[in-house]
């Protein structure tokens, strides 16, 4: 007695546990490799407010002015490839609508060229590439994937330090809910700058060295909890000079209560998070839950098949002698 399979059972037999192999590959091996911050970046967040500065022209703080800040980040591709991480180089101007466009830089009352080097997968900082300035923290243009229900170390460039921010629930942003994490900085001396002493109160000494102080009346940061993209951000930057141990501010360079993602750029966020979700949730969900279903089903069709036309192509094939006999 031969048993001869059929094509359709071994193609279905095939089909399925390929389908049950495919199904954890993906949740294990191909998923945790899309989940990497990404080296083609080219993206602009606005923060847009209102608040104070310092008119150089004037000579005086100036109060209840619009407030601009743009940042730019594009990723360095080549440099990215060659050392296996995300470099990223960071654009960023705060302009009054006198000053605008940011693409005038020159003209902005604050403008700074940044170049971040992070671990593609872990969001931490890599020191090297060029990078400038040499950061801490674990998270500062993103967050870590798989954003935590607990408090981050942010690096706030302005202090040159890392800002603890704590979980504060959840928000939603354009109908999309992220986490909300917040924080603030205390008054602290960030440099110095050579200024006529005057504008300190110290009319009688032409040159002072005064010092520079930084604050931050709030930070608020909502961030999607997949990917650990920032969909709204809000900041209450505050920069003033003091004189030389002077506990006194003298003069307010920038000041501003908040200043945060402007409509445009929440949309944006959102449609990239919503893209980025789509796609984590297709490789590490839908596809191999999917899979795994169908590849059980095919599973199980083709070997009932198989054995099943094993028993018929046994039955026919009996001698006809040996069938009298019994």
């Amino acid at each position: 007695m031969r048993r001869t399979a059929s094509p359709l059972s071994l193609i279905l037999l095939g089909t399925g546990v390929f389908l049950l192999v495919l199904a954890p590959l993906l949740v294990w091996y191909v998923q945790p490799r899309a989940k990497v911050n990404p080296i083609d970046i080219d993206t602009v967040t606005v923060f847009t407010g209102t608040g104070s500065y310092f008119d150089t022209r004037r000579i005086e703080t100036v109060t209840g002015t619009p407030l601009t800040i743009t940042r730019q980040v594009r990723g360095d591709v080549a440099d990215s490839v060659r050392s296996g991480r995300a470099v990223w180089d960071v654009s960023t101007s705060v302009d009054t609508d006198a000053t605008l466009p940011a693409a005038a830089t020159h003209d902005s009352l604050q403008w700074t060229l940044e170049r971040w080097v992070t671990d593609r997968r872990t969001n931490e900082p890599v020191h090297c590439c060029e990078e400038t300035p040499t950061f801490d923290g674990e998270a500062y243009l993103k967050f870590p994937f798989d954003v935590e229900k607990r408090s981050y170390r942010w690096w706030d460039g302005t202090l040159g330090s890392t800002v603890t921010l704590r979980f504060d629930g959840t928000q939603k942003i354009q109908g999309y809910e992220g986490y909300r994490f917040t924080g603030r900085v205390e008054p602290a001396k960030t440099g110095t700058r050579l200024v006529p002493g005057r504008l300190v109160g110290q009319p009688d000494r032409p040159q002072v060295l005064a010092e520079e102080w930084y604050a931050n009346h709030g930070i608020e940061l909502v961030v999607d909890r997949r990917t650990g993209r920032i969909l709204n951000a809000a900041i209450g930057p505050r920069k003033v000079l003091r004189a030389p141990g002077s506990a006194k501010d003298a003069v307010v360079l920038l000041d501003s209560r908040r200043m945060e993602f402007t409509p445009a750029t929440q949309r944006t966020q959102v449609s990239l998070a919503s893209a980025d979700n789509r796609q984590l949730r297709l490789l590490g969900e839908t596809v191999p839950l999917g899979g795994a279903v169908l590849g059980t089903l095919l599973t199980a069709a083709g070997t009932v098949l198989l054995v099943r036309g094993g028993r018929v192509r046994g039955r026919q094939g009996r001698d006809p002698g040996e069938a009298r006999v019994m």
